[in-house]
C-alpha cells in the first residue's frame, strides 16, 4: 500500500509538474506568435502607458492603433470595459490593455497607512488589508497596483514615510511579502488578484535632508545589505509581478536608466520575468536632472538600461522608433521588454478574460472588509505613555471631554494616498465613542479648531470649560492627511497650528490628559508626552479608526502595536535610527551637556564620544516601543548551541510572562549582533519576531529558529558571507530593553 501511495504520489506531482511546464511552454508559444505579428510601432505601443483620467477621441484612437499597453487613473468600470472593447475587437491583434491604479492601504475600505500596518508587527494582517483591497480594487477593473513600496525609510522629514514599512530591513521584508500575496492571492490569473509593484526601486526613501525627488548617495555594498533585501525577496519569494523605478538619481545615476540596477542585478542576478515601469514621467525627468540632454537621449538610456514600460511622459512613442532606426536601440531589446509585458497580460488571464464582470454582487464595504479594517487599526496603535494605568477607561469614568481637530475628522482620517476612499463611510473616534458608549457615558464634544494646522484660539475657553466639566479629556491631535504623502516634505516635525497651545492651556484645567495622536510620520512630542497622562500613536487609522480607538480606549480591545521607526526628540537628530554602524567613540551618556559647561571654559573635545551637546543622548521612543495595558517579564534566554558551523540553524529560547492585570499581546523581538567583521557591523539587526497573547498571570516559552545563514551579509569584495566569529544574540519587548547571550560560528 505504501508503495502504491508513494507512486500515486510521484505520478500526481509529475502530472502537476508536466502540466504547468506545458502551460507555461504554451504561453511563451503564445508571446512569440504575437510578437511575429507586431509591427515596430505596435511594439513600442507596449511599452506606453497613458494617464486617462479624461479619456477622449485621442485615447481612443492610440488603443485602436495597438499603441497602448496600460492606462491608469480610469475609474468608471463601465468605461473601463469599453476601453478594453477598444482594445481587443477593434485593433488588429486584440492585445488588452491592463488597467493601473494606486491602491496602497485600501481601494474603498482604507487600512491604516502602510507604516501603521508595519506596527501591527503582524504580516497576516496586511496579506489581509491587500487581499481586500484586491478584492474591491479588480470589482472596479484595476488589475495593477504600485504598491507595496518597499522603500527603508529613516527620516520622517520625508513625506513618503507614510507609505513605508519603516527603517528596518527585516521588519519591511516581511511586511513587503505579506502585500504582495494579499494584493496577487493564490492565482494572479484569478479576476479577484491584482498585479503587485514593488517600489521605489531603489534608495527613494534615503533622500537627501528628507526631501522628495532629491538625490540619495548610496554605495552598492549598502544597497545590497539595507534597501535591496525587501525586493529580492518579494520577486524570488512571491513572484512579485512589477518592478517600479524611482525618482532619486543615486550617486548621479537615475535607476531608470540603470543598467546594472535592471540589467545586471535584476535580470541577470535575480533572474526576474516580470515588468519594470518608469515612476511617473521619471523617463522625461533625466533631462531635467541633467543625466539627458533632451528627450530623445532620455528613451534611449531608459531602453538600453532596460526600462520596460514608460509611464505617462512618451518618451518611447516619440522616439524608440526612430532610435531603432538610427541603430541606437537594438529590436531585440525592444523585443524583450514587449515579451515581458504580454507575459504579464497572459498571466493576469486578460486574455481569457479581459472584461469586468458588473454583474456579481460588489463586496465593497462589506461586515468582512470592515471587521479587518477595524482589526488592523487597533493592531496598529502604539501606546507610548499610560501613566497610572489611567487606561483603559472602563467604568471609571462619567463625563468625558472631547477636543481637538482630529476627533471628527473623516476625511483627514484616511491618511494619504487613498484616491477611492470615501469619507462618507469613514466612521470616526466622535460618533464610534458615542454610538459604542453613549449610554453610560457623557460625552461633551468641543473641536475648538477646525483642521490641524488651523490658528484661531477662539474658542479655547469652550475647549476649557468642557474639560472642566469632565473626569477626562480625549485630546485628538495631529496632521491632516494632505501634509503626509508625495510632495509633503516636512522640515518642522512639532504639532501644527496651535495644537500645542490647546494641550497647555487644556492640562490647566487639572484634569487628566489623554492625547491620541493621528498622523502620517512620527512627530516631535516631547513636550506633548510631558502634558499628556496617556499617549496613544493612531497614525492615520483609515475607515474603521475611530471604533477601533473606542475601543482600545474603554478597554474592549488592547493596543499591542511596536514602533517602526525610531521617534526622534528634535529634528536636528535625524537621522536617527536603532541598527547603525559601530563608531569608534559611542556615548557613554555621562557626559557633559550643553547646559552643564561653564563660562569661559578652556577649549576641549569634552567627552570624546558622539553625541549632541543640546539634544542628550537619546532618541524620545526607540525602534520596536510600545506599552500595553499589562506587563511582561522576560526571562530564561536559553540557546540550543554555544557554537554552531554556517549551515546549521540556533534555536532561541525565552520565558515570557504577563505580569499584569490584564490580558495582551507582546511583539517579541529578536536581534543580532556581529561582535567583529571585515567591514564595520550594525550595533544590532533584528532577525525575527512573534506576537504572543497572554492571560495574567499566564508564561509562555517564545522559541526562535535563526538559520545561521541569516547572519550573512555583503562584505567590501562584494561577496554575500558568514563570517566566523562571535555573535550576539538578544530578545525583548524593544530594540533597548533587551536579555542577552552570545554564540560562536566557526
Amino acid at each position: 500500500m505504501r508503495k502504491l501511495g508513494l507512486k500515486t504520489l510521484c505520478l500526481f506531482v509529475f502530472c502537476a509538474m508536466f502540466g504547468y511546464l506545458s502551460a507555461q511552454h504554451n504561453t511563451e508559444n503564445r508571446i512569440e506568435e504575437i510578437l511575429s505579428r507586431m509591427t515596430l510601432r505596435q511594439k513600442i505601443g507596449q511599452m506606453n502607458q497613458v494617464n486617462a483620467r479624461k479619456p477622449d477621441e485621442k485615447l481612443y484612437k492610440q488603443i485602436r492603433n495597438g499603441e497602448v499597453g496600460s492606462i491608469l487613473n480610469a475609474e468608471d468600470p463601465v468605461l473601463l470595459n469599453q476601453l478594453q472593447k477598444i482594445a481587443v475587437e477593434e485593433s488588429s491583434l486584440g492585445i488588452p490593455v491592463v488597467f493601473a491604479r494606486d491602491v496602497i492601504h485600501g481601494f474603498k475600505t482604507i487600512f491604516p497607512i502602510p507604516l501603521g500596518q508595519a506596527a501591527s508587527f503582524n504580516p497576516e494582517i496586511v496579506e489581509t488589508g491587500a487581499r481586500i483591497a484586491a478584492v474591491e480594487a479588480s470589482e472596479n477593473g484595476v488589475r495593477w497596483t504600485f504598491a507595496p513600496m518597499m522603500d527603508i525609510s529613516r527620516d520622517p522629514r520625508w513625506g513618503r514615510i507614510a507609505e513605508s514599512f519603516g527603517e528596518d530591513t527585516y521588519l519591511s521584508e516581511e511586511m513587503a511579502i505579506a502585500m504582495v500575496r494579499g494584493f496577487q492571492g493564490e492565482d494572479l490569473s484569478q479576476p479577484s488578484s491584482i498585479a503587485a509593484c514593488a517600489k521605489h526601486f531603489i534608495g527613494y526613501g534615503a533622500v537627501e535632508g528628507g526631501r522628495d525627488y532629491n538625490i540619495s548617495n548610496i554605495p552598492e555594498r549598502q544597497l545590497r545589505n539595507i534597501y535591496l533585501p525587501p525586493f529580492e525577496r518579494s520577486i524570488k519569494e512571491t513572484g512579485c509581478a512589477t518592478i517600479m523605478t524611482s525618482f532619486n538619481a543615486n550617486d548621479g545615476v537615475p535607476p531608470s536608466a540603470s543598467k546594472f540596477l535592471l540589467t545586471d542585478l535584476l535580470r541577470d542576478e535575480w533572474k526576474f520575468d516580470g515588468v519594470v515601469v518608469s515612476d511617473w514621467a521619471s523617463v522625461s525627468i533625466m533631462v531635467t536632472q541633467g543625466f539627458c540632454d533632451d528627450r530623445k537621449n532620455a528613451a534611449l538610456k531608459a531602453a538600453n538600461a532596460g526600462m520596460e514600460m514608460e509611464m505617462v511622459s512618451g518618451c518611447y512613442t516619440d522616439y524608440l522608433e526612430q532610435l531603432v532606426k538610427e541603430g541606437k536601440v537594438s529590436e531585440k531589446t525592444i523585443d524583450n521588454a514587449v515579451r515581458n509585458i504580454l507575459r504579464l497580460k497572459y498571466r493576469l488571464g486578460l486574455f481569457e478574460k479581459p472584461y469586468t464582470d458588473l454583474t456579481s454582487e460588489r463586496k465593497v464595504y462589506s461586515e468582512a472588509h470592515l471587521r479587518a479594517a477595524k482589526q488592523a487599526a487597533e493592531e496598529s496603535f502604539v501606546l507610548l505613555k499610560n501613566q497610572n494605568n489611567i487606561l483603559p477607561l472602563g467604568n471609571k469614568v462619567k463625563n468625558v471631554a472631547i477636543i481637538g481637530p482630529l476627533a471628527d475628522a473623516p476625511h483627514d482620517q484616511m491618511g494619504t494616498w487613498c484616491f477611492d476612499g470615501e469619507k462618507e463611510h469613514t466612521q470616526t473616534p466622535l460618533n464610534a465613542l458615542k454610538k459604542q458608549f453613549g449610554e453610560n457615558v457623557n460625552f461633551i464634544y468641543e473641536q475648538t479648531l477646525a483642521f490641524s494646522r488651523d490658528r484661531d484660539k477662539s474658542r479655547f475657553a469652550q475647549a476649557i470649560e468642557a474639560a472642566k466639566q469632565s473626569d477626562v479629556v480625549l485630546l485628538f491631535v495631529g496632521e491632516e492627511s494632505i501634509l503626509s504623502g508625495e510632495a509633503h516634505s516636512l522640515a518642522d516635525l512639532d504639532l501644527v497650528g496651535v495644537q500645542s497651545e490647546l494641550l497647555e492651556e487644556l492640562s490647566k484645567a487639572g484634569k487628566p490628559i489623554i492625547t491620541i495622536v493621528m498622523a502620517g510620520r512620527p512627530l516631535t512630542i516631547a513636550k506633548e508626552m510631558a502634558q499628556s497622562s496617556a499617549v496613544l500613536y493612531a497614525w492615520h487609522p483609515g475607515t474603521m479608526g475611530g471604533p477601533a480607538i473606542a475601543d482600545v480606549l474603554f478597554g474592549k480591545s488592547y493596543p499591542s502595536g511596536k514602533l517602526p521607526v525610531t521617534f526622534p526628540r528634535y529634528v536636528g537628530q535625524i537621522p536617527l535610527y536603532y541598527n547603525y554602524e559601530r563608531i569608534g567613540r559611542p556615548a557613554k551618556k555621562n557626559e557633559v551637556l550643553l547646559n552643564d559647561i561653564p563660562l569661559e571654559a578652556k577649549q576641549s573635545s569634552l567627552g570624546n564620544t558622539s553625541y549632541y551637546l543640546d539634544a542628550g543622548f537619546d532618541a524620545l521612543f526607540d525602534f520596536g516601543y510600545g506599552l500595553s495595558y499589562t506587563t511582561f517579564e522576560y526571562s530564561d534566554l536559553v540557546l540550543s548551541k554555544y557554537t554552531l558551523t554556517k549551515d546549521e540553524t540556533l534555536q532561541v529560547s525565552v520565558i515570557l510572562k504577563n505580569t499584569g492585570s490584564h490580558e495582551g499581546c507582546e511583539v517579541v523581538q529578536l536581534y543580532t549582533a556581529d561582535v567583529a567583521a571585515s567591514a564595520s557591523p550594525l550595533v544590532k539587526e533584528l532577525k525575527g519576531f512573534k506576537r504572543i497573547i497572554l492571560k495574567p498571570g499566564e508564561q509562555k516559552k517564545v522559541i526562535f529558529e535563526l538559520p545561521i545563514e541569516k547572519l550573512a551579509f555583503w562584505n567590501t569584495q562584494m561577496e554575500k558571507v558568514v563570517e566566523p566569529g562571535k555573535f550576539e544574540i538578544m530578545i525583548g519587548g524593544n530594540s533597548v530593553d533587551l536579555l542577552k547571550s552570545s554564540f560562536v560560528v566557526n
